[in-house]
């Protein structure tokens, strides 16, 4: 009945071929040109002397994996391309290392990133100060949340003479779509295993439920606690003293209340930022700072080595399938058993940064997985900011869970949600149907009528079979008693502090710090790092984004506000019918 609905919307086809037609006349118009940029941005790198500088720019979002420069992004006027969080950690490592590199500037232009991400940078940042003995110095104009986060970690933090920072705490925004779907006729049939399996609230509800709030209001509390007492030591503020000024609405207060409640060391103009910096490295004001990007030193993010290799495999996104979006499990599972099978590896690292998706798509994953530790290859899992539903499911069987204290994880519970069209195609519309079949069952699932008694008791089995499954899986892979794992499943998530506690991760740890183990368990010390799978080249990326992004364009000019309406149901379209999938989390950062 899928194709049914896209039946509906098929009046949009005849734009989307002529948009085709056109895009691709311009993607060859443009390639060549695009081609030259991506030559020359490849070959632009600042070369490291004495009293080199990093200058860490926070302005992008922040993806688990380096990409090459995307030039797209300044061709559809996008905001920059984000930045790796492994190269951003290289960078900062080579900058402690190297002995030219005097220190790091951080430029705060509000960085997008995870809370888990968020730490990691900032634990790198700490390490980085306290093991080279070099200074860190941080600046911004209007320094956001997560800028400040980072800041702290730093010597010095200035910000501009007529600046703000803003401090506010966490907070978690959920939209519910419940009124709206009323309003054109679509209603969300569920089924559901797990009092906070709140996945599916948003279609049902118009706020919270009591078990939602609780358990968002927990971890959020948590992840919050954590940063100011990280903030509170560097700064040397009470954790009580940055909660009051946080309530105060900090962003409102003047520069000199920041400097005289130690949030920050000074103020300054941006272009005076320097001047401090070349007192601190001992140039001269007339001579030019040698600042180094993070692309600049991730050209030497060299995975090559000798000996066997450790093979970190990336499963980034929900997880589906099929297609080309996020995580596409069969293609992951066709990766991981070529890596199983590879006597050449030694042992694999799963970086995990999902909420999960397709139960299916979970299962095939996990059990590629298990054909590693059947091959004797030790595996662990680095956890970023999210492996939580499908997402802990693809984990719960590795040898050793490695995640962060703001990591989000667990949420153990499955549901099934199948759409029903039948009001807003009859009533609002007016398209009617007539079918013919041999068997009661022969349609489902509709998506034009309402599921029968009958066929909502099987839909609840089939849920309640996968969340046993669930179970089962995570009882054997943590070595837990089943009854256990159920006390703190029903689709609960938790942060990484109350993962530790409870048995659903070991330890605390970055990709590297799971890479080591690995190593370690494989008995090999001399070894490169091969990682998979493989990013998308410049070129198949460019055509994705241009596309994409025209054929957007299009239809939100179209359709106007009924864009977003109709984007929601096409994403919950191209879901399988059984989910582990964790709620979707928005941070105030």
């Amino acid at each position: 009945m899928k194709q049914f609905w896209n039946i509906v919307i098929g009046s949009f086809v005849g734009v989307w071929i002529a948009l085709l037609l056109f895009s691709v006349l311009s993607f060859f118009m443009s390639f060549a040109f695009m081609g030259t940029l991506s030559m020359l941005g490849k070959s632009s790198v600042t070369e490291i002397t004495d009293n080199s500088i990093l200058k860490l720019d926070l302005g992008r979002t922040v993806d688990e994996r380096a990409s090459e420069d995307d030039f797209v992004s300044t061709l559809l006027n996008d905001s920059p391309a984000p930045t790796g969080l492994d190269e951003i950690l290289h960078a900062i490592e080579t900058a402690k290392q190297d002995s030219r590199i005097s220190g790091i500037y951080i430029e705060c232009n509000g960085i997008s990133a995870g809370t888990a991400s968020l730490y990691e940078i900032r634990k790198a940042l700490a390490d980085f100060k306290k093991e080279s003995g070099k200074f860190i110095y941080a600046y911004g104009d209007n320094m956001s949340q997560a800028d400040y986060y980072l800041a702290s970690a730093a010597d010095s933090i200035f910000i501009n003479t007529i600046g703000s920072l803003d401090l506010r705490g966490l907070a978690v925004s959920v939209p519910f779509f419940k009124k709206a779907l009323d309003k054109i006729g679509v209603e969300m049939q569920i089924v559901r295993v797990g009092t906070f399996k709140s996945a599916v609230e948003p279609y049902i509800l118009t706020g919270m439920s009591n078990a939602n709030r609780l358990q968002y209001s927990t971890f959020v509390n948590n992840i919050w606690g954590n940063m100011t007492e990280t903030m509170s030591l560097s700064r040397q503020i009470t954790p009580e003293r940055i909660n009051e000024m946080t309530d105060s609405i900090v962003f409102l207060q003047t520069p000199e209340y920041l400097v005289a409640n130690k949030l920050i060391d000074g103020t300054c103009y941006k272009h005076e930022i320097e001047n401090k910096l070349k007192k601190t490295i001992g140039i001269d004001n007339d001579d030019d700072i040698n600042f180094l990007s993070v692309k600049d030193l991730s050209q030497e993010l060299d995975y090559n080595g000798n000996g066997k290799e450790i093979a970190v495999i990336y499963a980034v996104g929900e997880i589906y399938d099929g297609g080309d979006e996020g995580i596409n499990s069969e293609s992951l599972s066709k990766t991981i058993l070529e890596i199983a099978d590879n006597d050449n590896i030694a042992g694999v690292v799963l970086r995990v940064n999902s909420p999960g998706g397709s139960a299916y798509g979970s299962e095939q994953i996990w059990n590629a997985l298990q054909q590693i530790k059947k091959a004797g290859k030790p595996l662990a899992v680095s956890m970023g900011d999210m492996a939580a539903s499908g997402g802990y499911y693809i984990s719960c069987g590795a040898d050793r869970i490695f995640a962060e204290p703001l990591t989000l994880t667990g949420s153990i519970g499955v549901f099934g949600m199948i759409p029903c069209f039948q009001e807003l195609l009859e009533d609002k519309i007016g398209i009617t149907q007539s079918v013919v079949k041999t068997n009661s069952n022969s349609e489902f699932p509709m998506i034009t009528e309402k599921m029968t008694p009958s066929q909502a008791a099987a839909m609840q089995r089939m849920v309640n079979n996968t969340y046993e499954l669930f179970v089962k899986r995570c009882a054997e892979g943590r070595n837990i008693p089943t009854d256990s794992i159920k006390m703190i499943a029903e689709g609960r998530v938790w942060d990484g502090i109350s993962a530790k506690n409870i048995g659903l991760i070991d330890e605390f740890g970055n990709l590297n710090d799971a890479i080591n183990w690995v190593a370690e368990k494989a008995n090999v010390q001399d070894y490169s790092i091969s990682v998979a799978p493989e990013m998308d080249d410049f070129f198949t990326k460019y055509i994705s984004k241009y596309m994409n992004h025209k054929i957007d364009v299009k239809m939100e000019k179209e359709l106007g506000m009924l864009y977003h309406y109709n984007k929601e149901l096409q994403r919950i379209l191209k879901r399988g019918h059984i989910l582990c999938l964790a709620p979707e989390v928005v941070t105030v950062n």
